[in-house]
């Protein structure tokens, strides 16, 4: 089974549109929601005096408890933001923007570390993912910013982790905490992002340094090639909340979960281990179909959605929420911040039993 093959009645719950509700007002903001759930909690203001990064900066602490509580954060309606607004606001309630590093999507810098969401093409949708949880550190926060909502589409779906793994067989949870999973890439065969862009360098002994430094094997093959392989875990303990969570890339990077379009000209002219992103079993063995297929519909029955407006600033806890991007029709434009670059900690990476 593949992701186009979804269970009955899948399809609807994945695009189920709510009315926004207010939930309660206070400090000159009112809190509700755009899809009729915890997630993601909405702020507007109730005064056009309000100025965003300042009022983020006197109101952090409780920002950061209902972050933790909802996941993610959107900030509408306050008055036009800009980049420069953007970026002094998500420095407010997270800290100074990352540099983008071990790239996987294809994106550009639009202002010092602010870049484009994404510059896949528009006509295929990117699935729910956790922003680099392929690294070794990854950025605890990423934030999104509307400058140009498409005409139709482009949405950027949320799905909680801490549901997902709720939803996910114990026995197959606890066979991947055992076996770990296995993120293999290869670069120069023409597809994919290339190892100066992904390593933000030309020079092979800085990327063999920073993949000795990050746990990942590498592989020089002729003609410039190169394969890399990292083995990763797939539950972790949020270190502030100490929930558990299904963070991981092993559903997004695997074949199957790709548009069927693009998954079956790869599958066409290339093998699994020369495909430029493929997950396997952490000693190697294939993840069998109906395992990914288990996956894939997990992160959809938890898939939630409302339309851009201009102006929006979405907050995300990386570790709780991942994301997604619907295709679109028309001009978009989102732009995206990382931050608060995590530190590795043996504990909260779960192995064996998932108990709390």
């Amino acid at each position: 089974m593949t992701i186009s093959d979804k269970p009955p009645g899948l399809s609807k719950l994945k695009t189920i549109k709510r009315k926004s509700v207010v939930v309660s007002a206070d400090d000159g903001v009112a809190y509700g929601t755009p899809t009729g759930g915890p997630l993601p909690l909405m702020i507007t203001p109730t005064t056009e005096a309000l100025e965003l990064p300042a009022w983020i900066a006197q109101h952090r602490d409780g920002l950061r408890q209902k972050l933790h509580q909802h996941g993610a954060l959107l900030f509408r309606g306050f008055a036009a933001p800009g980049i420069d607004t953007f970026s002094a606001a998500i420095q407010a309630i997270s800290g100074e923007p990352l540099r983008y590093m071990e790239r996987s999507s294809p994106r550009h810098a639009v202002s010092g570390n602010v870049y484009t969401s994404t510059d896949y093409p528009s006509a295929y949708p990117i699935f729910l993912h956790n922003e680099q949880s392929y690294n070794l550190r990854w950025c605890r926060v990423i934030s999104f910013h509307c400058r140009k909502a498409a005409a139709r589409g482009g949405q950027t779906p949320l799905a909680d982790t801490r549901r997902i793994l709720a939803r996910l067989p114990p026995a197959l949870v606890e066979r991947f905490q055992q076996r770990r999973y296995m993120y293999l890439r290869n670069f120069g065969d023409g597809f994919g992002l290339s190892w100066p862009v992904v390593f933000q360098t030309e020079d092979r002994a800085e990327v063999e340094a920073y993949c000795r430094a990050n746990a990942i094997e590498t592989e020089w093959k002729g003609g410039n090639h190169l394969r890399t392989r990292q083995v990763r875990e797939l539950v972790h303990r949020h270190p502030e909340t100490g929930e558990l969570v299904w963070f991981n890339h092993c559903t997004f990077f695997h074949v199957t979960t790709l548009p069927p379009p693009v998954r079956d000209v790869l599958l066409a002219g290339l093998a699994e281990e020369d495909l430029p992103n493929q997950t396997f079993y952490g000693d190697g063995a294939r993840i069998e179909p109906e395992v990914m297929a288990q996956l894939q519909h997990a992160y959809l029955a938890e898939k939630v959605m409302f339309d851009w407006r201009e102006g929006d600033i979405l907050v995300v806890d990386n570790m709780l929420c991942s994301h997604a991007r619907e295709p679109f029709e028309g001009e978009r434009l989102v732009l995206t911040t990382m931050s608060e670059l995590s530190e590795p900690r043996s504990e909260d990476a779960v192995r064996g039993s998932a108990s709390p």
